[in-house]
C-alpha cells in the first residue's frame, strides 16, 4: 500500500469520533468482520488509526478506498462543511431517464479531459442523492487528497450542493462537468449558503413549514394567560397575543423552520439633496453590510414577535428568507418600485 495511502487513512480515522470509529468501519466494508473483532477499541485514537492501516495494508487498500471512507465520514458530519446551492437549468421543460452510470462516465470524462490529475470518487444516499468527492491536482502536481471538495446532486432535481473549500480556479470545471453529465444546458450560483445540507434541502425542496388556509387560535386557557386582574387589560392582552400568533403562523407556518446561521444584507445607497447646494462633491453612494447570525436564525426570528422583542409582523426581507431560497440579498436604489433583493409584503 503506498504510504500517502496509509498516511491518509490514518489522518481520516483519527478525526472520527472514538464511540463512531467501528461503525463507521462497518459502513465502509473494506475489513472483514473478523480484521474488525480484531482491533480494540478501547485504546488510544493514535493506537486504534495504526491498526487500522495496518490491516488496510493486509487488504491492499487504495486511494479509492481511502476516498470512500472519506466520503461516508463527511455523509454523517456533513455539518462541519459550509455548503452553497447551485441551480442548473434546461432548455425544455421535458424529463429525461436518468443512468446514473452515464452519469458518471460523463462526469470523469468531462473533468479529466480538462484536469488529468484529478481523482473522483462517488457514492449513493438516500432520495437519489449522489455523493461526488473530487480531489484536484495541477498539471504538474498530484491531487491534494487533504483539501478534496464535495458535490452533492440529486437526480431528477437541477440542484447541486458544493462545499465551499472548492477552489475558485476549479469551480468553473466542476460546474461545466456537473451540466454535461446531467444534461442540463447551464448552471448558475443560488444566493442561499449555510451548513446545515438538511435545511438547505428542505428550502429549495419547498419542504419546510407551510401554513394553511385556516387559522385555529388556541383557548385562552392553552396559552396559559392568568385570568385574574382587569378585565379589560386581558381582552386587550389576549386580542394581542392572538394576532401576534396569527401572524407569525401565517408567516412562518406551525413546523420547525430550516436551520440557517446567518442573513447578509448588503446596501448601496445614494445622499439626496438639492443639487444648489452643492453638499458633496463626488456622487459616490453609501455602503454598508448588515448581518444577522444565530446558530438557528429562523427560529429567533419566528420567536421575536411573541417574546415582545419586535413588531408583528417582521419585515419582509427577514421573513422571506425560505420563500425566496436565499440568505444573500444586495439592497439597491433603481427606478423600479422595489430595490434588488426586496420582497413586497
Amino acid at each position: 500500500m503506498d504510504e500517502t495511502v496509509a498516511e491518509y487513512i490514518r489522518r481520516t480515522v483519527l478525526k472520527i469520533p472514538r464511540d463512531e470509529i467501528k461503525t463507521m468501519l462497518q459502513k465502509w466494508g473494506f475489513l472483514s468482520e473478523e480484521q474488525l473483532q480484531a482491533i480494540n477499541f478501547q485504546q488510544i485514537k493514535e493506537s486504534i488509526s495504526q491498526e487500522v492501516v495496518r490491516l488496510c495494508e493486509e487488504n491492499c487498500a487504495d486511494i479509492k478506498q481511502a476516498a470512500v471512507l472519506d466520503i461516508i465520514y463527511n455523509h454523517i458530519h456533513q455539518n462541519k462543511k459550509v455548503w452553497t446551492v447551485y441551480q442548473m437549468n434546461k432548455t425544455g421543460e421535458e424529463m429525461e431517464f436518468f443512468d446514473l452510470t452515464d452519469f458518471k462516465k460523463k462526469f470523469k470524462r468531462h473533468l479529466r479531459s480538462a484536469l488529468k490529475n484529478v481523482t473522483i470518487n462517488f457514492r449513493e444516499y438516500e432520495d437519489n442523492a449522489i455523493w461526488i468527492r473530487i480531489a484536484w491536482g495541477t498539471p504538474y502536481t498530484k491531487p491534494n487528497q487533504y483539501k478534496a471538495c464535495y458535490a452533492v446532486y440529486h437526480s431528477q432535481t437541477p440542484y447541486v450542493f458544493v462545499s465551499t473549500s472548492t477552489l475558485k480556479s476549479n469551480l468553473p470545471l466542476l460546474c461545466q462537468a456537473l451540466v454535461v453529465a446531467s444534461n442540463y444546458r447551464d448552471i448558475r450560483k443560488m444566493e442561499l449558503r449555510g451548513h446545515s445540507l438538511k435545511s438547505l434541502k428542505d428550502i429549495v425542496f419547498k419542504r419546510h413549514s407551510q401554513n394553511f388556509q385556516t387559522y385555529c387560535p388556541r383557548p385562552l386557557q392553552e396559552r396559559n394567560v392568568a385570568p385574574e386582574g382587569d378585565a379589560r387589560i386581558i381582552q386587550e392582552d389576549r386580542i394581542e397575543k392572538e394576532r401576534i400568533e396569527r401572524v407569525n403562523w401565517e408567516i412562518f407556518g406551525d413546523g420547525p423552520q430550516p436551520k440557517l446561521e446567518f442573513a447578509q444584507y448588503k446596501l448601496e445607497t445614494m445622499f439626496k439633496s438639492d443639487p444648489k447646494l452643492d453638499v458633496l462633491d463626488k456622487r459616490e453612494p453609501f455602503r454598508c453590510l448588515v448581518k444577522f447570525s444565530s446558530p438557528d436564525l429562523l427560529e429567533s426570528l419566528k420567536s421575536l414577535a411573541p417574546a415582545g422583542m419586535a413588531d408583528a409582523p417582521l419585515s419582509p426581507l427577514l421573513t422571506c428568507i425560505p420563500h425566496k431560497a436565499r440568505n444573500y440579498f444586495k439592497i439597491r436604489e433603481k427606478k423600479e418600485l422595489f430595490p434588488e433583493g426586496f420582497v413586497s409584503p
